[in-house]
């Protein structure tokens, strides 16, 4: 039977003969197999696959749709980004810049006092998420979405960065918990917990998958 020509517009669709079974173009198939739910994100995020052996958790207040979407879409960058959490002496890691992986995946050590409130900003990136790790020591990191805050410095590409002014719950981070920052999500590191006043951190950056 020969196939049907079928003129919409200005667009011609071939039509398969009845009786002829198709299956959906590929892209459309990638399409539906990234669709992430927020259960099934968090059936995901949960069975940490992600992990690949790394004992450390994720907090849990991490956007878990989009970490699924990022790590599907980049698996093998996040998996070298976790590599290097899981096989890296963080104790013994000396301040300063780290390659893993080029430009897709990079890190910076740290060992600074902490600040108190007022003397820290909000802030979000667009090219880079943020894998922020407190080694030793701890602080108070902030966390709203990028709708609730309100930007008082523009993006800077040159430092990937714009900053706001918002208000939103601060989570106590300490060693054993990796904080997850995507494009969505406006952060306020490094604000000092009573009684520390300083913390050796890890920060991963891992390039935004578009």
């Amino acid at each position: 039977m020969k196939n049907a020509l079928l003129k919409y517009g200005s667009f011609a669709l071939l039509l398969a003969p009845l009786g002829c079974q198709t299956s959906a173009p590929a892209a459309t198939q990638a399409t539906t197999a990234d669709a992430w739910t927020p259960k099934k994100a968090d059936k995901w995020f949960r069975s940490r696959v992600w992990a690949n052996g790394l004992k450390l958790n994720v907090q849990e207040s991490v956007d878990k749709v989009e970490f699924a979407r990022q790590y599907t879409a980049n698996k093998a960058a996040w998996d070298k980004a976790f590599a290097y959490f899981r096989d890296t002496n963080l104790e013994q890691l000396a301040v300063g810049k780290y390659p893993i992986d080029g430009d897709n995946v990079f890190a910076a050590v740290t060992d600074n006092p902490t600040k108190e409130y007022a003397n820290t900003n909000w802030e979000s990136h667009r090219k880079y998420i943020d894998m922020q790790y407190v080694v030793r020591g701890a602080e108070k990191i902030g966390q709203v979405p990028l709708a609730s805050a309100t930007v008082t410095k523009p993006y800077d590409e040159a430092r990937d960065a714009a900053n706001y002014s918002a208000e939103g719950p601060l989570y106590e981070a300490k060693p054993g918990t990796i904080y997850i920052f995507f494009p969505q999500d406006v952060h306020r590191p490094n604000i000092k917990v009573e009684g520390i006043d300083k913390d050796k951190k890890l920060v991963v950056k891992v390039r935004v998958a578009q």
